[in-house]
């Protein structure tokens, strides 16, 4: 670690992340033609998000759930603050950045789960989880920009570099 700086992502924490960051964008990509391809990379970030879902009850501090999941009123208290101007530095996720991190797991959780059910004898062919898989992966679709909006806004707004510091684990101590 450089002076000044604190460890805030541990080594699981960047390793479960950037496996789903880069299994989404496989399996999209593999989506169409490349079943079997698909089907590894799901299971792949299936297991990343149970993995950091486990480590968010267990793990190091900046992990945990309890260090950055916060309720309805602190949340909207701090999105007003934020939208003022004078929202607080978090070293780990922010209010906001918290429950995107969990709307982004729970889909894509989803979509792995409607996409391992479709290979089963049970629900292969079934329309309706075809659908519903095609909706939660479009609705991740969605959340990724958000997300990627989000860290370049908090990036700029703080002068720190979010994605440096998800690949090192390190972010500048505290102001």
């Amino acid at each position: 670690m450089k002076p000044g700086t604190v460890r805030v992502w541990d080594w699981l924490v960047r390793l479960t992340h950037w496996l789903v960051a880069v299994g989404v964008a496989l399996a999209w990509f593999t989506s169409e033609g490349s079943e079997a391809w698909h089907i590894r990379i799901g299971y792949t970030i299936a297991a990343a998000v149970a993995v950091r879902v486990a480590w968010g009850f267990i793990g190091s501090r900046h992990a945990r759930f309890a260090d950055f999941l916060r309720g309805p009123r602190a949340t909207l208290a701090y999105a007003r603050r934020l939208m003022a101007g004078r929202e607080e530095r978090h070293l780990g996720h922010n209010p906001l950045g918290g429950w995107m991190a969990v709307a982004l797991w729970l889909t894509v959780a989803g979509t792995c789960f409607t996409g391992w059910l479709y290979t089963t004898d049970a629900f292969f062919g079934l329309a309706w989880l075809d659908q519903l898989h095609q909706l939660l992966a479009w609705t991740v679709v969605a959340l990724v920009p958000l997300h990627v909006a989000g860290v370049v806004f908090t990036s700029l707004r703080h002068r720190e570099n979010l994605v440096a510091a998800m690949l090192a684990g390190d972010k500048r101590a505290e102001d």
